[in-house]
């Protein structure tokens, strides 16, 4: 992992927990596995806790670590650095990207909620009036009740969305191509073709994987479809929304928009995304940050332990489903 990513990542306690159940070095942060430092590592290691800034575990990392038998990612998506050589040696993987969707979800949720309350352009023109204002009859229009919100993706966030909205008055849409009527009405929600979805929806939130066939899944035709007023939220990969038509609907003001990642991941300087008023722009942070970091690091020691203890991993990794995760 990035060498200043750990400290921030594995917390006193956790790094105990750790150094309880096996022998490592605990200031030995890798992020480059060619040094000879690392190749001397490698030679013993049967286990990696690894997580963001890890290199490719490729044919010649591989031959140089002789006893891996487990990788433990401590963040989500493995897919940057767990290889098909990987798999074909039959190592196996785990994920805390369960624990990495349970801020996201909660990002998602309070974006939701305050996007259907309109609360950035009512607090725009509170900051503008300054004085005694009729807002019932400006904005009584908003509100949460019986607001509609179209879900795109059951993945583990798009699950735990669905799970946190349930205690609220909402129309819940679910469109997902892997999910069918009864496990979605199971879910709480109601499946339907994503162009449905999108007409439908006071919000759409946007929780796909990124692979080849989501890529600009919302696309200016789909926009097109959305109600004026409109909200839509992206905590996904960017590249599954046509950045470009989505920014021509934005700079109308016809549509709103939370977006926590976009294409590229940084903007250029003079993106209108910056400025636009009716768009919420955040870096990438929905996802664990702070002191939720700690809560990957805490899966990690949790399936370490298991494997120690010749357990299979609570949250197993598997080849065959990696070309529908994140």
């Amino acid at each position: 992992m990035h060498p200043q990513l750990a400290p921030q990542l594995i917390d006193a306690a956790t790094m105990a927990r750790l150094s309880q159940l096996a022998d490592l070095d605990p200031t030995l942060v890798l992020d480059d596995f060619t040094t000879p430092e690392a190749l001397a590592a490698l030679a013993d290691t049967e286990v990696l806790v690894t997580s963001w800034g890890c290199p490719p575990l490729d044919d010649a990392v591989l031959a140089a670590a002789p006893q891996l038998r487990a990788v433990i990612h401590a963040a989500g998506s493995v897919k940057h650095h767990v290889t098909d050589a990987c798999w074909e040696r039959g190592i196996q993987v785990t994920s805390a990207a369960w624990a990495n969707a349970l801020p996201v979800a909660e990002y998602t949720v309070a974006a939701i909620l305050f996007s259907n309350k309109q609360v950035l352009q009512l607090a725009a023109d509170y900051r503008k009036h300054r004085a005694p204002y009729d807002w019932q009859a400006a904005y009584g229009h908003v509100g949460n009740y019986r607001r509609t919100v179209g879900i795109v993706g059951a993945s583990r966030i798009g699950r735990r969305v669905l799970d946190l909205l349930r205690p609220f008055d909402l129309q819940l849409l679910l469109h997902d191509p892997f999910v069918g009527p009864d496990e979605a009405d199971a879910l709480g929600a109601r499946a339907v073709a994503l162009d449905e979805l999108c007409a439908l929806s006071d919000v759409v939130s946007i929780h796909a994987p990124e692979v080849p066939s989501t890529r600009h899944m919302i696309d200016s035709r789909r926009l097109a479809l959305m109600p004026d007023g409109a909200t839509l939220i992206n905590t996904s990969r960017g590249s599954l929304i046509d950045q470009e038509a989505m920014v021509d609907e934005l700079v109308t003001g016809r549509l709103n928009a939370v977006l926590d990642v976009t294409s590229p991941e940084v903007l250029p300087a003079d993106s209108p995304l910056y400025n636009l008023p009716n768009v919420l722009l955040t870096p990438h942070i929905a996802g664990s940050v702070g002191g939720e970091l700690h809560r990957m690091a805490a899966a990690a020691a949790d399936e370490l332990a298991r494997y120690t203890a010749r357990l299979p991993f609570a949250h197993p990794v598997r080849a065959q489903d990696i070309h529908r995760t994140a």
